[in-house]
């Protein structure tokens, strides 16, 4: 007898190889097989744990960003550090991950925004649904760097938080075109320069 427990974490680790692979390819590019394939899982299996390709994909980035905001809000959450040094920590990961060679760790919002959301109104939904909610925790960030007075008061922390977000997704897909560092480091600089901080 097959647990619940059991179809859980069979479920989950078909998920997590499936975020790395497609987070290298894309989603279009990647089929069935190669997911099934490698994580060891029986072709006739997928569809016991999702309904078609496009249920898959739904799942998987309410997967991915159930992580990221766990993550998220870990690092925006660091005791002892000023609001300032929490975002800029942020943002520091995401030009350390996203320039890095390899999948693992890449950003699912830049690989897949602009390729899915032309192809499934349920992932589109899904991305503007988590991406909102990010920009909401690094706006209530922005709060907290000015109420500890490590941020200027005359911030507007919803407008910011989103205007950094844009300008990281842009820096992000930036990088992928040119395939170096220079546009996410041009992007902490305006990160900043926007926050106030030297």
């Amino acid at each position: 007898m097959v647990t619940k427990t059991a179809t859980h974490d069979v479920r989950r680790h078909i998920l997590k190889t499936a975020e790395i692979i497609i987070s290298g390819k894309g989603f279009s590019a990647v089929g069935l097989n190669e997911i099934l394939k490698a994580s060891g899982v029986p072709k006739g299996s997928f569809y016991h744990y999702f309904g078609s390709k496009e249920a898959f994909g739904e799942e998987l980035l309410k997967s991915y960003f159930a992580d990221y905001h766990a993550s998220l809000d870990a690092m925006l959450s660091v005791p002892d550090r000023s609001g300032a040094e929490r975002l800029l920590s942020y943002w520091q990961t995401w030009l350390e991950t996203q320039s890095a060679g390899d999948a693992q760790g890449k950003c699912l919002t830049v690989k897949l925004a602009a390729e899915v959301c032309d192809l499934s109104e349920t992932m589109r939904s899904v991305l503007n649904r988590e991406t909102t909610r990010v920009i909401a925790r690094l706006g209530q960030a922005v709060e907290d760097g000015i109420a500890d007075g490590s941020l200027p008061a005359d911030l507007a922390p919803e407008s910011t938080a989103a205007t950094l977000y844009h300008l990281w997704l842009g820096a992000s897909l930036r990088g992928k075109i040119t395939r170096d560092r220079e546009p996410l480091e041009s992007a902490l600089n305006a990160t900043r320069q926007l926050l106030g901080i030297r």
